[in-house]
């Protein structure tokens, strides 16, 4: 049988943790915590991003956070926390679960994405054009 997104979402939040933004915010300063934005370039050119986030598109994660990946990224081997957000929280959910199962920890997503970040009036700091 089909498993479609909203059992695969309902499976994941079921072992994962979400954050609110407030929540989130308040580990914003916190050296030991790196925010992870999901979301495609173009989103993020059009409505700014958490100051401070990395990027990493939803599609190369698996491969970043693998050490044995050639595209693997050492800042996903620091040791630090994660919070992984994407517009609306869906991508992110299912990206949190995903790292969660390749033994990256801790980490978690911010519930709603990057729309309820900005809606709680938090901090954003615009794109950089290129």
């Amino acid at each position: 049988m089909r498993k479609g997104f909203r059992e695969m979402l309902d499976e994941a939040n079921a072992e994962i943790e979400a954050v609110s933004p407030d929540e989130a915010a308040a580990l914003l300063d916190d050296d030991d915590t790196i925010f992870v934005d999901l979301r495609d370039p173009r989103e993020i050119e059009r409505e700014g991003n958490i100051p401070g986030a990395k990027h990493c598109t939803r599609g190369m994660l698996e491969f970043w956070i693998d050490p044995d990946s050639p595209y693997h990224k050492p800042f996903f081997a620091s040791g630090k926390s994660f919070v992984f957000f994407c517009a609306g929280g869906w991508r992110s959910a299912l990206a949190t679960k995903t790292a969660q199962d390749m033994g990256l920890e801790p980490v978690k997503h911010i519930l709603g994405g990057f729309t309820a970040w900005k809606q709680a009036g938090l901090p954003i700091e615009p794109a950089k054009k290129k």
